[in-house]
């Protein structure tokens, strides 16, 4: 059976609604996905009904905490962590970049050094160098491949030595959608005794994670780029949960991952968190009636998912490539990338094909979207960026069409 978006675009309440009479084109995924009903039905009914904290003797605290131990065991199945104790919670991967940062690099020294990439959101670049300046320690920053907007694996091999305290890297870019060699990248520091660090907020949409293949010590990612809520989700590899000294509070746990976990954490969230990573594996779910567990149901819908973007990302390129004026940043098919496109119009700054595009109730963005590196290593820093355009799954060939026919018309694409 393949996947048809029919199938789940009514569970998405909007990508069902009408602004000024016209159906809306959501382009803008990379930003943000839309959630399902569902999700907004938990935040809601946590809210409503609920609303406590930890600790407490009485039912509503006793609820909060029962959902705390469930949105753990859902991210620990979610990204195949060892242990439920492996998962922490936060604002964002930023606040929690940020934070575990500063457990990461308690000892690091002078003459140390950390390695990041061009090609990183600024979330993984400014969080380490700031870490790294504190200690005296110094940060290398791996180039970009400019034909493909890859990691130049060459120089990352260059630059790592056995001083390396740390390499923090991207699992997929979030502007032009490529993919990286990750287990290469992670076999390489493991060598020289560094520890991994792993964006993979633009990859968990449109990647199933699996941080025990990897073999990573840390990955984050943010459940609002997975048809969740606003949450930030890290894993901490098993040798690292106890070992690592966070800065907290006292009396806060000392214990497990509770200790990474700053002042009161975002249960209604958390409640949304939820129902994002089993709508993620109900698609499984309607193939037939298998007992399978909820890891098996989410690796069956992922695999549907990736099929069916791939056919998308296809389609994207093959009508691009009719276009003369039009520079596509990244890998120009559909293999190892996302369906996620950077693209420049010849004469036309970015800005005003996103400011068109959006009159028409089409959904795109423009800018560098904190990839400093990379737009500066392309020339694109002052120069508008580049313009976004990036599927999910609930996307269909039809939008698509309409898109090219909006740039036909009023952008003269040629």
């Amino acid at each position: 059976m393949t996947f048809d978006p029919m199938m789940v675009r009514p569970l998405f309440p909007a990508l069902n609604q009408h602004i000024n009479q016209q159906p809306i084109l959501f382009f803008d995924g990379p930003g943000g996905s839309q959630v399902t009903q569902s999700v907004l039905d938990a935040m809601n009914h946590y809210l409503g009904h609920y609303n406590s904290n930890l600790g407490g003797a009485f039912f509503s605290s006793v609820e909060t905490s029962a959902l705390m131990a469930t949105a753990r065991h859902a991210a620990q199945t979610f990204v195949n962590a060892p242990s439920a104790s492996n998962m922490i919670f936060g604002a964002n991967m930023t606040t929690l970049t940020f934070q575990l940062s500063r457990a990461i690099s308690r000892d690091w020294q002078k003459g140390d050094e950390v390695i990041v990439t061009a090609l990183d959101h600024y979330s993984n670049v400014s969080s380490w160098q700031q870490a790294a300046e504190d200690k005296g320690a110094t940060v290398h920053q791996v180039r970009i491949n400019k034909t493909n907007c890859d990691v130049d694996y060459e120089h990352f091999d260059a630059l790592l030595t056995p001083r390396t305290k740390l390499v923090a890297i991207t699992y997929a870019s979030n502007v032009t959608g490529s993919l990286i060699d990750m287990q290469r990248i992670i076999t390489a520091a493991h060598a020289v005794g560094a520890k991994v660090y792993v964006d993979a907020v633009h990859y968990a949409p449109h990647r199933l994670i699996d941080v025990q293949a990897l073999g990573c010590d840390f990955l984050v990612c943010s459940a609002y780029k997975f048809f969740g809520p606003h949450l930030g989700i890290a894993y901490i590899a098993p040798q690292w949960v106890q070992s690592l000294r966070p800065y907290k509070v006292e009396p806060a746990p000392n214990d497990g991952p509770a200790r990474f976990e700053t002042g009161t954490q975002n249960f209604e969230s958390l409640a949304g968190f939820i129902a994002a990573v089993d709508y993620l594996a109900a698609y499984s779910r309607t193939l037939d009636t298998q007992a399978l567990s909820l890891r098996q149901h989410l690796r069956r819908s992922f695999d549907a998912y990736q099929t069916y973007e791939q056919t998308l990302s296809r389609y994207f390129i093959n009508k691009l490539h009719r276009y003369n004026n039009v520079q596509l940043f990244g890998l120009p098919h559909e293999q190892h990338r996302t369906p996620t496109f950077a693209i420049r119009i010849n004469g036309t700054q970015p800005a005003d094909v996103a400011i068109a595009l959006g009159k028409q109730n089409i959904c795109v963005w423009h800018g560098h979207f904190y990839a400093q590196g990379l737009c500066e290593q392309l020339n694109l820093i002052d120069n508008g960026g580049v313009i976004r355009i990036g599927c999910m799954h609930y996307n269909t060939f039809d939008e698509i069409d309409t898109l090219f026919k909006a740039l036909d018309c009023d952008l003269t694409l040629k």
